[in-house]
């Protein structure tokens, strides 16, 4: 097998002091190859939010190595973490964090001008990922005026603008009703599958992480093996409503 693009090696990641400490991770290891798309799962707290957030270089883990292409990031100069953010990886979160007043267009191609493209590249290439996400007419709206199906798809637009290699995906379609959902998915998974962009995505719903190449379990910060009721329960539910995940 080729070598990861991503490599976690034993990383750790604790919050607070004292009594108030939490170890959010306790020593995860995990390998993300090219073109593949991987499921971190677990409940509310697992840890699997701040894994992801580690893997994209969000943040620094208090131990353990994060490498990318086989270079550990930590070797990295600010410059090119803040390129590699910008241009290879694309973020897909719950939350959408779309400006609300900017319209769908300036919304789309805010990765091309902290990039320093020039207003008629930013606008065309704008545009075509709109096209793609079947937004084109929105793309003078006010994001505002978006339902949430289509600031969704306005959030994957800008996650492509860029050609990332990678997308991450926090729980993508916790905040949309079950048919919009179900087209969001679609959307990632063609992605992954005609464009080989590498999916990774963080749910707590065994539903759609069944529908990636492989499932990456946590919990309290371990990678976790799934009992056989939750096994059983991939392709019918969430994991919330499922068995305990055993460390």
């Amino acid at each position: 097998m080729t070598e990861p693009i991503l490599q976690a090696r034993d990383i750790g990641k604790s919050y607070g002091s004292g009594d108030g400490r939490f170890d959010a991770l306790k020593g995860v290891s995990l390998d993300v190859h090219k073109g593949e798309s991987v499921a971190i799962v677990g409940k509310s707290g697992s840890g699997k939010s701040t894994l992801m957030h580690l893997l994209a270089l969000l943040d620094d883990p208090d131990r353990g190595t994060i490498s990318i292409g086989g270079k550990d990031a930590k070797s990295l100069k600010p410059r090119e973490l803040n390129k590699l953010r910008n241009e290879d990886f694309g973020f897909v979160f719950q939350q959408f964090f779309l400006t609300p007043n900017s319209t769908v267009l300036e919304n789309v191609t805010l990765p091309l001008m902290i990039a320093g493209v020039g207003t008629r590249e930013r606008k065309a290439r704008g545009m075509a990922v709109l096209e793609q996400m079947e937004l084109a007419d929105k793309a003078k709206n006010k994001a505002t005026d978006l339902s949430g199906g289509q600031k969704q798809r306005a959030v994957i637009a800008r996650a492509l603008v860029n050609n990332p290699s990678v997308i991450f995906a926090d729980e993508p379609t916790g905040n949309l009703d079950t048919a919009t959902g179900a087209v969001v998915e679609d959307i990632l998974f063609s992605l992954n599958k005609t464009q080989g962009i590498t999916l990774i995505i963080v749910t707590h719903d065994v539903d759609l992480a069944a529908r990636c190449d492989r499932q990456f379990f946590i919990k309290d910060g371990l990678e976790a093996v799934p009992d056989a009721e939750t096994a059983a329960l991939m392709t019918t539910g969430s994991i919330d409503s499922a068995a305990e995940v055993r460390a």
